[in-house]
């Protein structure tokens, strides 16, 4: 679905305030180190859903967190926000991050066994080449003239 310039402003607006909530106003240690990636507010701004990314071995209590602390970030959100309504709250976990991490670690492993690879067909090659000049009695030049 194609968004307007309104509803990128609407979903940015989202997503800022649910930060500074998170940053300033939650006292929650499991929800300290998150990151919220993004939001998408519904048309009518009824419902919110949340993107966030954490460090994989914190997936569930940062869940349960969330969880337990949707309604106080629905309030405080409504408390800065001039919409209408206040939206509820629906948390999902942003997985993007982790995999962008595996897929560059899967490309510097490959890129780190294609130049040892390369790096020792070099030194085969050159080793082969040496052998064919020392054995080949052509490849000296010589002057049918002289």
């Amino acid at each position: 679905m194609k968004q307007s310039n309104a509803s990128r402003k609407t979903n940015e607006q989202a997503r800022e305030v649910i930060a500074n909530i998170l940053l300033f106003e939650i006292s929650d240690p499991r929800l300290h180190l998150v990151t919220i990636t993004g939001c998408e507010v519904s048309f009518d701004r009824s419902v919110c859903n949340v993107f966030y990314s954490v460090e994989p071995d914190r997936y569930e209590e940062t869940k349960a967190a969330f969880e337990g602390a949707k309604g106080r970030i629905r309030s405080l959100m409504a408390q800065k926000l001039s919409w209408r309504v206040a939206p509820e709250l629906r948390f999902h976990l942003d997985t993007s991050v982790d995999q962008a991490q595996t897929i560059t670690a899967a490309l510097k492993r490959e890129g780190d066994r294609l130049s040892s690879e390369s790096g020792s067909d070099r030194e085969a090659e050159q080793s082969e080449e040496s052998l064919e000049t020392s054995e080949d009695p052509s490849s000296t030049s010589h002057d049918g003239n002289s």
